[in-house]
């Protein structure tokens, strides 16, 4: 009987399922995109506002910096400013918005670069200040040597940043001067004489005549036919050459000096943001090595190039549209050369390649990227709806005879 009971009694005990395994971390961490996506995306979204930048307040910068030599007298000067004058503002906010996208995304590249470049970006601020200035000043008093000094601060507030925003880029394809220590304190030795190397001397003259080249294509499209309209054609084809000659020579720069770094040893894209974390070496022509990995990327370069040879032809031709879109095509696709060439280095060191930022060690944290993702998606359609919406309503040429008989011109 107890056995029988016993057996019954085992008989009836619930049967125990195998232990379930561990499930995967989630690595999204409650983001709609993982750590590694997120910071692909932001390495996007940079070069995105850079280029915005480059698109719209380039050809105010390369306007500014014809101002001098395309008009000869104070009306063409005025009808050349007007070209400008109803959107430079708007424009501005590409700068801004890529200088919040770095604070934000990429704080290791802003306390470094911010720091080290300190006086570069205060000649920048200095030559961006004199534009309001001049704009809201020279049409205060009609003596003409008043006019025309505020007419070469424009000229300044045009060239000088578009000089130093392309020496900037060169620095960083050669390298900045830093180190962190084991602190993670952020040492920069170079100097300001010493961020102008032939190298970097050229990208900034390559930047000169890129956004020259934009200036002159918009300003072929924004003021009538005449003598203004004329020179501005001039000067872009000469800037459409020699920006192909100076991209040429910066890709014989790259492809043959001693320019480049890469990444020694494995690398964790979910890892935290330690510059020290990984590690990098020197190497001649390591900027060359994405285009064998990832053969799209030669895109970029084709269309820097392709871009500059429409804009020649649509000058040469009169073809506006097409010299515009070949001008905006032509800057689109060097400032993307540049970061397909450099991906995923952000800010490389050239005293201390251990210390190169990346796009894996010197982002801000998973929640911040996933955070400012959403907003930047909220709006920066907004900025690019307003921004179409302002050219439409200022769409169309601006004429002498605008400049004679309204007074709200400059």
């Amino acid at each position: 009987m107890g056995r029988t009971m016993a057996s019954r009694s085992t008989s009836r005990r619930p049967r125990r399922l195998p232990t379930p395994s561990p499930p995967l971390p989630d690595r999204r961490n409650g983001t709609m995109f993982d750590y590694e996506t997120l910071r692909v995306i932001w390495w996007v979204l940079l070069g995105v506002l850079l280029i915005g930048f480059a698109l719209t307040d380039g050809f105010d910068l390369g306007v500014g910096a014809l101002l001098p030599f395309v008009a000869k007298g104070d009306e063409e000067r005025r009808m050349t400013i007007n070209a400008i004058a109803p959107t430079w503002e708007g424009n501005q906010v590409w700068f801004i918005l890529g200088g919040g996208a770095i604070f934000a995304a990429w704080p290791f590249v802003y306390a470094i670069s911010f720091s080290g470049f300190y006086l570069a970006m205060f000649v920048v601020l200095a030559a961006l200040i004199l534009r309001p200035v001049a704009f809201k000043y020279r049409a205060k008093h009609p003596d003409a040597a008043w006019r025309s000094r505020w007419d070469w601060a424009l000229f300044i507030g045009g060239f000088v940043p578009a000089l130093v925003f392309g020496v900037a880029v060169g620095n960083v394809l050669l390298g900045a001067p830093f180190r962190i220590d084991s602190d993670l304190r952020a040492f920069y030795e170079g100097s300001f004489l010493g961020l102008f190397s032939p190298f970097a001397l050229l990208c900034g003259l390559l930047s000169v005549a890129m956004l020259v080249l934009h200036g002159a294509a918009w300003l072929s499209i924004k003021v009538e036919h005449g003598p203004v309209h004329d020179r501005a054609r001039a000067f872009g084809s000469i800037a459409a050459i020699a920006s192909i000659l100076l991209f040429a020579g910066g890709f014989l720069f790259v492809a043959y000096g001693d320019i480049g770094y890469r990444l020694v040893g494995p690398v964790d894209p979910f890892g935290p943001s330690n510059p020290l974390r990984s590690t990098t070496e020197a190497t001649a022509g390591g900027w060359l090595a994405n285009y064998g990995l990832y053969p799209w990327m030669a895109i970029a370069p084709a269309l820097g190039f392709l871009g500059a040879i429409a804009a020649l032809i649509g000058i040469r031709r009169g073809s506006e549209p097409l010299a515009f879109a070949g001008s905006s095509a032509s800057a689109l696709g060097i400032i993307a050369t540049v970061g397909c060439s450099m991906f995923p280095y952000i800010l490389p060191s050239s005293i201390d390649p251990h210390s190169s930022l990346t796009v894996w060690n010197a982002s801000s944290t998973e929640k911040t990227l996933g955070i400012m993702l959403f907003v930047t998606a909220v709006l920066l359609p907004i900025v690019l709806v307003y921004t179409a919406w302002a050219f439409k309503v200022m769409f169309g040429r601006v004429t002498m005879q605008d400049v004679r008989t309204n007074p709200d011109f400059y």
